[in-house]
C-alpha cells in the first residue's frame, strides 16, 4: 500500500486539517508527471518545495503537537487535583456512594484524555513518516543539486514530536491516577492491581520470572567507560561459539538472529503500531553455522497489559526448511526426550510450543526477511539473576528476503542466505552488496531487572548509570524494526521515532544529564506522594543527590572541546572500591564531591615537601591548609562514627626483611657521605656546613623505621637532603671532590 493511501486511511477526523499535505508536496515535486513530460526542475523551484515543506507543512505539524501536548498536560493536571481534593482512605473503611461516583467520572475522563494521547502518538508518528518519505522522493528525483534528506532528519531530531520523551510524563501521571482509583473501586477480596511501572520500561517474561527491561545507545566514544563501570559491579560472561550455557573464557560471541516476516510486513506495522496483539519470530544461533551451533526458535508474545514473554525451542539446522514448510514436526526430538525420560508435561509443553510457531508461520505466511548480526558482551553475577546486562557491538542488518523474485537476495529454496553462511563472513559484511547492509552506529545496552529488585531495590549503580551522560535511552528500540525500517524504507508505511537521532551527537554534558534525571525523579516522585497519600500508603521515596557522582569522565572534557563552551567540572560516577561496594547493596552512594582543582595523587617527590610547615604554592594546599585552621572535618552519616584504627593497621605487625634493609642501606650511605664531607671539611671550610647537615639527616633513618613499624602512608623519600648536599659541593669550587660527592650522593635513593 502506498503511503499517501495509508495517510488517508489513518487520519483522526477531528485533527484532519493538521496533517501533512503529501497529496500538495507531491504535486510541487510533479510526481503526477511521468519522466518524459518533465519540465526542468529550476531554483525557483527547489524554494518553492523547501519553503512548503519546512517553513509551512513541519511548522504546521509541530506546533499542533506542541500545543495538543500542553493541552494534554493541562487536563491531566486537573484531574490530577481533583484525585488531591477526595478525600484519603481510611483501613477497613470503603468510599462512601459519592464518592464512588465521583472516582468513576475521573476515571472516564482519564479514559478520554488516554485515547487523546494515542491518537496524538499515532498522528506524530504519521507525519513524521510522511515528511521521511517526501524527502526521500525529492533526493531521488529533485536531488541532482541539493539532498534535503540531512536537514530534515536535524529538524526532525530537533522536534520532539515524534520521541517518547514528550510522552513519557503524561503516561506515567496517568498510570499512577488509574491505579489509585482502581484501588478505591475494586471490589472487596479482589487480587490489588501491580504497581504501574516505569513509561520507559518494558515488562518481561523468561521462564516464569518477570523482568524489567531497559534500553539504550551508548556512543563508541563512551563505550569503554560504560564497560569498565559495569566490570567493577558485575563479571562479564563470556559465551562459547558452540552453546550460550558454556562458558570459555574466549572472545565475546558473534550473535545472529534471522527475523521473519510476510510481504506485506504486518508484523512489521503491528510493533510499529504497537499494538497488542504484535508478535515477532526469530531464528537465533552463536558463532558461524558451519559450527553446527544450537539454533534456537524464538517466538516474542504482545499480552495486553504491555508485558512480553518468549517461546522457544531448540531445532537442528537440516530441519529448520522442513519445519517452516509443515512437513516436519519435531517428530525426532520427542522421541528423544522419551528415551531420556523427560516427563509427560515437559514433552506436552514442547510439542505446545513448536506447533504454536509452526501454526503462526502457517497463518501469516511467513518467511526470513531481515538478519541482524552484532557482537554481545553479557554481564552477570553466577547463580543469581537479578541483574543481568548485555552490551550488543559491530551491530549489521542484511536483507534476507526473496520480494524481488527476480534478483532475491536469498535463494528461494534455501531459510538463509548461503553467500554469507557459506563463506564465514563477518562484520563488516564489505563481501556483498553494500544495498543490501545496514550498519548500526552505535552499542545497543540493554538491562534486566528482576521484578523483585525494580520496586525500591534498585541497586543505586544502575540507576546512575540510566541517568548519566554515558547513555541515550531508547526505551522501544528493536532490532527487527530498525533493521526493517533501514533496509526496506520504500515497502513500509511506518518509520520508528528514533531514526531521527541516528543523524544526532547523542553525547551529552555530565551535568546537564544529571540535572535532567533530577528533575524527572522530583516530578515522578511528588505524583507519588499525592497518591500515595490518597490510598493512605507509601508508594515511593525520593531523595535529592547532593551533587553529581564523583569520578571525572575524559569524555565531558573531549565534548567541551568540540563544543568551544565551558563544561562543569562535575564528573559522575563514585570511582571508589567503598562507593562500589555500598551500591552493591542497593544503597545509594553519597560520596563527597572532589575539588575541581584537587589533584588525583598526593604531591610525593615534589617540592613542598622540601618546606617546612607544608609550604605550597597550589590552591589544593592553601585549601587544605584553610580547612584545617577551620578545623573543619567531613559530616558522616547518621548511626556512622569514625573509626579509631584504620584498617591497614589491625592485625599483626609483618615486615618483610628486605624493607628492613632497604631502610638500613640508607642509612650507611648516608653515614658515608657524613664522613667523607666531614674529612674534605679540614681541607677546605666551604663543607662543613654540608657536613653537619648531612649529620642532622643521619636521624632520618630512625624517623624512617619509626614509619616502618607505623604503617605510615608518608613520603619515605629525602628529597633535600641530595640536593643541598650536592649543590653545597659545586659551590665549594672543588672539582675532584665535587665530583667524587657527587656520584657517592647520586647513590643515594630520593
Amino acid at each position: 500500500m502506498r503511503f499517501g493511501k495509508t495517510l488517508r486511511q489513518s487520519v483522526y477526523a477531528p485533527w484532519k486539517d493538521k496533517y501533512i499535505d503529501y497529496a500538495k508536496l507531491k504535486s510541487i515535486l510533479r510526481e503526477d508527471k511521468p519522466d518524459d513530460e518533465d519540465e526542468p526542475w529550476t531554483e525557483d523551484d527547489e524554494n518553492r518545495f523547501c519553503d512548503e515543506i519546512f517553513n509551512t507543512q513541519l511548522e504546521k505539524v509541530a506546533e499542533f503537537q506542541a500545543e495538543k501536548i500542553e493541552e494534554l498536560r493541562r487536563r491531566i493536571d486537573d484531574a490530577f487535583e481533583t484525585l488531591k481534593e477526595l478525600p484519603p482512605a481510611e483501613d477497613g473503611k470503603e468510599p462512601i456512594d459519592a464518592d464512588k461516583q465521583r472516582l468513576k467520572d475521573l476515571e472516564a475522563k482519564l479514559d478520554t484524555i488516554t485515547n487523546e494521547v494515542k491518537e496524538l502518538q499515532k498522528y506524530s508518528n504519521l507525519n513524521y513518516t510522511g515528511f521521511l518519505k517526501i524527502v526521500k522522493k525529492h533526493d531521488r528525483k529533485r536531488g541532482d543539486r541539493y539532498k534535503i534528506r540531512p536537514i530534515m532528519m536535524v529538524s526532525l531530531a530537533q522536534r520532539p514530536f515524534n520521541s517518547d520523551q514528550a510522552y513519557s510524563p503524561l503516561l506515567n501521571k496517568l498510570s499512577l491516577m488509574y491505579f489509585a482509583i482502581r484501588q478505591h473501586l475494586e471490589e472487596p477480596g479482589a487480587a490489588p492491581d501491580a504497581y504501574p511501572a516505569d513509561p520507559d520500561s518494558q515488562p518481561e517474561t523468561h521462564k516464569g520470572e518477570k523482568y524489567t527491561a531497559h534500553k539504550f545507545w551508548v556512543h563508541p566514544d563512551n563505550l569503554l567507560e560504560v564497560k569498565t563501570y559495569i566490570l567493577r559491579r558485575l563479571p562479564a560472561l563470556v559465551y562459547s561459539e558452540q552453546s550460550a550455557k558454556e562458558v570459555d573464557g574466549q572472545h565475546d560471541p558473534t550473535i545472529t538472529s534471522l527475523y521473519f516476516d510476510n510481504s506485506k510486513f504486518d508484523i512489521y506495522s503491528k510493533k510499529v503500531e504497537r499494538e497488542m496483539e504484535a508478535s515477532s519470530l526469530r531464528l537465533r544461533w552463536y558463532g558461524q553455522l558451519s559450527a553446527k551451533p544450537d539454533i534456537f526458535f524464538e517466538q516474542k508474545l504482545l499480552h495486553d497489559n504491555g508485558s512480553s514473554e518468549e517461546r522457544r525451542f531448540i531445532i537442528k539446522e537440516k530441519y529448520v526448511k522442513s519445519f517452516l514448510d509443515g512437513e516436519y514436526h519435531m517428530e525426532k526430538t520427542v522421541q528423544k526426550m522419551e528415551r531420556q525420560g523427560r516427563t509427560a508435561e515437559d514433552i506436552a509443553e514442547f510439542k505446545s510450543t513448536a506447533d504454536a510457531i509452526q501454526e503462526f508461520v502457517r497463518e501469516n505466511k511467513l518467511e526470513p526477511l531481515v538478519r541482524a548480526n552484532y557482537v554481545r558482551t553479557a554481564f552477570q553475577k553466577p547463580g543469581d539473576d537479578r541483574v543481568r546486562i548485555a552490551i550488543d557491538t559491530d551491530i549489521a542488518f542484511i536483507r534476507e528476503d526473496t520480494l524481488d523474485r527476480n534478483r532475491p537476495c536469498r535463494d528461494p529454496k534455501e531459510w538463509h542466505r548461503l553467500d554469507i553462511d557459506n563463506s564465514n563472513m563477518t562484520y563488516p559484511f564489505s563481501n556483498i552488496n553494500q544495498s543490501e547492509v545496514s550498519r548500526f552506529p552505535y552499542a545497543v545496552l540493554e538491562i534486566k531487572l528482576k521484578e523483585d529488585t525494580t520496586r525500591g531495590k534498585r541497586p543505586s549503580w544502575i540507576q546512575d548509570l540510566m541517568a548519566s551522560h554515558l547513555v541515550h535511552p531508547c526505551p522501544r528500540f528493536s532490532k527487527f524494526v530498525h533493521g526493517t525500517a533501514s533496509l526496506f524504507e520504500d515497502y513500509v508505511n511506518r518509520l520508528p521515532f528514533w531514526l531521527s537521532d541516528l543523524d544526532t551527537d547523542i553525547r551529552k554534558d555530565p551535568q546537564v544529564a544529571f540535572e535532567e534525571e533530577e528533575e524527572r525523579r522530583a516530578r515522578r516522585a511528588e505524583t507519588e506522594q499525592v497518591v500515595g497519600s490518597f490510598l493512605g500508603t507509601k508508594l515511593g521515596s525520593y531523595k535529592p543527590s547532593r551533587s553529581s557522582p564523583v569520578a571525572k569522565s575524559y569524555l565531558a572534557d573531549r565534548y567541551a572541546a568540540d563544543q568551544q563552551q565551558q563544561t562543569p567540572k562535575s564528573p559522575y560516577f563514585p570511582s571508589s572500591a567503598a562507593a562500589a561496594a555500598g551500591d552493591e547493596a542497593g544503597e545509594p552512594s553519597h560520596a563527597t564531591p572532589q575539588s575541581p582543582t584537587e589533584p588525583a595523587t598526593l604531591n610525593y617527590g615534589t617540592l613542598s615537601s622540601i618546606f617546612p610547615g607544608g609550604f605550597s604554592l597550589s590552591k589544593y594546599s592553601r585549601a587544605k591548609q584553610a580547612r584545617e585552621a577551620r578545623g573543619s572535618v567531613a559530616s558522616l552519616p547518621p548511626g556512622v562514627v569514625e573509626p579509631k584504627e584504620w584498617i591497614k593497621n589491625a592485625g599483626p605487625l609483618q615486615i618483610e626483611p628486605k624493607v628492613w634493609l632497604a631502610n638500613e642501606r640508607t642509612f650507611l650511605k648516608w653515614q658515608h657521605i657524613c664522613v667523607l664531607l666531614g674529612g674534605l671539611a679540614v681541607m677546605g671550610g666551604v663543607f662543613i656546613g654540608v657536613a653537619v647537615f648531612v649529620g642532622v639527616e643521619l636521624l632520618g633513618g630512625e624517623e624512617e623505621a619509626e614509619m616502618i613499624v607505623q604503617r605510615s602512608g608518608k613520603d619515605f623519600d629525602f628529597l633535600a637532603g641530595p640536593l643541598v648536599a650536592f649543590g653545597k659541593a659545586g659551590m665549594g669550587g672543588v672539582e675532584v671532590n665535587g665530583t667524587v660527592a657527587g656520584a657517592e650522593m647520586g647513590e643515594l635513593r630520593i
